[in-house]
């Protein structure tokens, strides 16, 4: 799994001041793992259902954690309606279509497709944030497609994944990008536990009556598993996974931010491989050499 070695990802400097490495490794790790975490626990209960849950508890727990540490302040009328938003695209809509996706699709495939997003956002961040594509950008875009579509085509056409599914987290992933791209253009100002905390409660809000509506929560079996990975994904990923993106994001610029997802794919592989016991060909393996050089190329500074 680690024999094969690929570029390392321009990581945010002068344009994202104070962020060292242990918060940037500790994201990668935080959020990689968590599609075999997720993985896990859709064994046991339905996506919707169980991602309701999720963001609820790590809200309520979020939220009183700005209050005990004294930064609880309810934000303005507009910041209150941007995380509103943001929390249904950043975690309704991203993860339930992700989730929902994940129940036919291995969780490898779903970190690999997942981690594109860079490529969206280098296209997307010039008109809408005035980033400028160059053609050292434009040529690590292409790159990164191209090791994607290898990877798409190694598994959909050894019929290794459903169709439908993929289509699923496509849609997660759109979610995604577009959250990311409006969080930089909104600002809000809130602290990052108070807009991290409303961003949960309003992913809840949001998800409940289509949970309700198409799933039943008779078909939820409450076994160790299912515990274990919840408190993980509570704990680990949506309080301490999202609130380190959204302190890299609030001080990095989009496109750099977002190379870190650069990581996703060869550590989504190896979460899949070593938890789930995924099988990982050599294909998948190749298709991580252009995406990582593209993303590389798309996003280093120049000297």
């Amino acid at each position: 799994m680690k024999a094969l070695s690929t570029p390392a990802p321009a990581l945010p400097t002068t344009d994202s001041p104070g962020i060292s490495l242990a918060p940037i490794a500790a994201f990668c790790f935080l959020w990689s793992s968590a599609f075999a975490a997720a993985k896990i626990a859709v064994r046991d209960c339905p996506p919707l259902t169980l991602l309701t849950i999720r963001f609820l508890i790590a809200g309520a727990l979020m939220l009183g954690l700005a209050a005990a540490s004294g930064r609880w302040k309810l934000p303005s009328g507009r910041d209150l309606a941007a995380l509103v938003l943001l929390g249904a695209l950043n975690n309704a809509l991203y993860l339930g279509l992700s989730w929902s996706g994940m129940t036919t699709v291995s969780s490898a495939f779903t970190a690999v497709l997942i981690s594109t997003n860079p490529l969206l956002i280098g296209v997307l961040a010039g008109p809408l944030l005035g980033e400028r594509l160059s053609w050292r950008k434009l040529l690590g875009l292409c790159l990164g497609l191209a090791g994607v579509a290898l990877v798409l085509r190694s598994r959909l056409t050894g019929m290794q994944e459903d169709l439908h599914g993929t289509l699923l987290v496509t849609g997660g992933l759109v979610a995604l990008v577009a959250g990311t791209l409006l969080y930089k253009m909104l600002k809000p100002t809130s602290g990052l536990w108070t807009s991290t905390g409303i961003q949960s409660l309003a992913g809840a809000a949001a998800l409940l009556p289509f949970a309700l509506a198409t799933e039943n929560l008779g078909d939820a079996r409450l076994t160790s598993s299912l515990i274990w990975s919840m408190a993980y994904m509570i704990v680990a990923v949506s309080m301490g996974g999202y609130y380190l993106w959204f302190m890299i994001l609030g001080r990095a610029s989009a496109t750099s931010a977002s190379a870190l997802h650069f990581l996703m794919p060869p550590l989504g592989l190896l979460f899949g491989w070593v938890v789930l016991r995924e099988p990982v060909s050599w294909l998948d393996l190749l298709g991580i050499v252009p995406i990582a050089f593209g993303i590389w190329l798309a996003t280093r500074r120049t000297a």
